[in-house]
């Protein structure tokens, strides 16, 4: 899918303008596109066709690359990956390419980071700024990763919960999902920074004062998100170990009382069992209340066991 957005400088233009074709100061926005897109947008706009594709690999890491004057940015961006309903975490490649009068947006899937520049959701957002139209996407992608981060939070809380009483791996399995998201941000934001910290470095793109003071923020914002995936990455890593032990230690628990009872069940069975058996003159069998008398010694015989092992906290 190929939209087209122009903002004109009007005052009173909140959301950018759906026209047909790109022209001067465009933003066009590749989702999902076909090889014919691809070669259609290459030939209208004069682009490298490897710069439009570049960002269709899944595989493809953060990094910028410049040829003739256009200069291609490849960053990650998170994304919501549900293949079996688990609701986990991933990234994707967002890459832009940016021309002398034109800025083009490339990704494989859906880029949520993009949809408020489209409806006009962002302050002072013009595609005619090109540089600046950069930077505010580097700035709500590094938003967008503290906003899951914040979730992923949320979910380590009630997993914590549910873990206190729990002796099935359940739990643990949705630690783990959440500890591969965990380590796909964290090298996802590294990367990005990477890319950061060369365009403040060697300066690819026109840039002002304000620009350039602008990319500090993001810098920041992006490395404040790089530190709270580290942060929630050692404390899951930490509570997988330990809760690991617990749900081990919560079926030791279990399998003591178990077997604690059936010791003490086993003393009325073992003398029923005797008496149970095909054999003349054993004890008390000429006494009229012998079931009575051989019941309520097994029953005091058992109670004895039962406090005996109680106050040696077997159960």
């Amino acid at each position: 899918m190929i939209q087209v957005y122009l903002t004109r400088n009007d005052p009173g233009q909140a959301v950018p303008e759906v026209i047909e074709s790109p022209e001067d100061g465009a933003w066009i926005r590749i989702t999902a596109p076909t090889e014919d897109d691809l070669a259609r947008i290459a030939g209208t706009c004069r682009l490298p066709l490897h710069f439009l594709k570049a960002a269709l690999d899944e595989e493809e890491r953060p990094r910028i690359d410049a040829e003739d004057g256009i200069v291609l940015i490849v960053l990650d961006i998170p994304v919501v990956s549900d293949p079996e309903g688990t609701g986990s975490l991933a990234t994707l490649p967002l890459g832009i390419v940016i021309s002398g009068t034109l800025i083009v947006s490339v990704c494989s899937g859906t880029a949520p980071i993009l949809d408020d520049f489209a409806a006009g959701r962002v302050r002072d957002f013009s595609t005619e700024k090109k540089t600046r139209f950069l930077f505010r996407i580097f700035y709500r992608n590094a938003s967008s990763f503290l906003g899951h981060l914040r979730q992923i939070e949320r979910s380590i809380s009630r997993i914590e919960t549910e873990l206190h009483r729990s002796m099935k791996n359940e739990e643990l399995f949705r630690m783990m999902e959440l500890q591969k998201s965990l380590i796909y941000f964290s090298t996802s934001l590294k990367s990005n920074e990477a890319v950061l910290e060369r365009i403040l470095r060697t300066k690819p793109l026109k840039m002002d004062d304000d620009d350039a003071e602008f990319l500090e923020d993001v810098i920041i914002e992006n490395r404040q998100a790089m530190e709270m995936s580290q942060i929630y990455l050692t404390i899951l890593s930490g509570m997988t170990n330990a809760f690991a032990t617990i749900i081990s230690n919560n079926l030791s628990i279990v399998m003591k009382f178990l077997a604690s009872i059936t010791i003490i069940i086993a003393i009325p069975t073992m003398i029923a069992s005797f008496y149970g058996m095909n054999v003349v003159d054993l004890p008390l069998s000429g006494v009229p209340l012998a079931f009575e008398i051989i019941f309520l010694f097994s029953v005091i015989i058992s109670v004895i066991l039962g406090i005996f092992m109680w106050r040696k906290r077997f159960f």
